[in-house]
């Protein structure tokens, strides 16, 4: 009986462990980052604003300076995800790159809304840091990765000097 019972014992802790690698794992078997979710807002609730300066004129709102781009908000071209579409807006302030709003990403299932949430913020941080769209890949967002690199390269090249 107690042989029973360990072996019983046994197979549920080690079914329990296969369970949290299959949650922390993508699709692939890749282990994927795990960290709190970061809110971002629906698409249809984020406004889209593209009116870039027009060229040779300057205004009020658009300002040229002695910054790498123009400033003003530029809306990147949609980018095929593969599971979802992403589209950036770069928002330019003194001629740098100062914010970047999502205005689409992957959200259909909720391993998506899961991946979009976990690299979408890292993938903000660190093109306003490299003030560029040159950023590494995440390893699990390969696609929502290059994605938003696509998109926001689309919106820096409006925003040329």
């Amino acid at each position: 009986m107690r042989k029973l019972v360990f072996s019983i014992a046994t197979i549920l802790i080690f079914a329990f462990y296969i369970v949290l690698i299959k949650q922390n794992s993508d699709a692939a078997g890749n282990k994927i980052a795990v960290a709190p979710p970061v809110p971002i807002p629906p698409a249809n609730q984020v406004p889209a604003q593209s009116s870039p300066a027009p060229s040779g004129k300057s205004s009020s709102r658009y300002k040229r300076n002695q910054g790498a781009y123009v400033d003003g908000t530029y809306t990147g071209a949609p980018a095929d995800a593969f599971f979802g579409t992403v589209q950036v807006a770069a928002v330019i302030s003194n001629g740098r790159l100062s914010n970047i709003r999502i205005l689409q990403y992957p959200s259909d299932t909720g391993h998506s809304m899961y991946v979009s949430q976990v690299a979408l913020p890292m993938l903000k941080q660190e093109a306003i840091q490299a003030q560029s769209a040159n950023v590494d890949i995440i390893s699990g967002a390969t696609q929502t990765s290059g994605a938003f690199q696509e998109s926001l390269q689309s919106a820096l090249s409006q925003a040329k000097n």
